[in-house]
């Protein structure tokens, strides 16, 4: 579904963290370009 896709992915610390969407989008085929975890307060 993402194959071919560059993504960034912006986790949350109270929520998913970015090296969890990480694992789902490389699950998916698609490659992160950057992956970091926020604190949205």
């Amino acid at each position: 579904m993402l194959e071919g896709k560059k993504v960034v992915a912006l986790g949350e610390r109270d929520g998913i963290s970015g090296p969890a969407i990480e694992a789902c989008i490389e699950a998916a085929g698609g490659d992160v370009v950057l992956s970091a975890t926020e604190c949205f307060v």
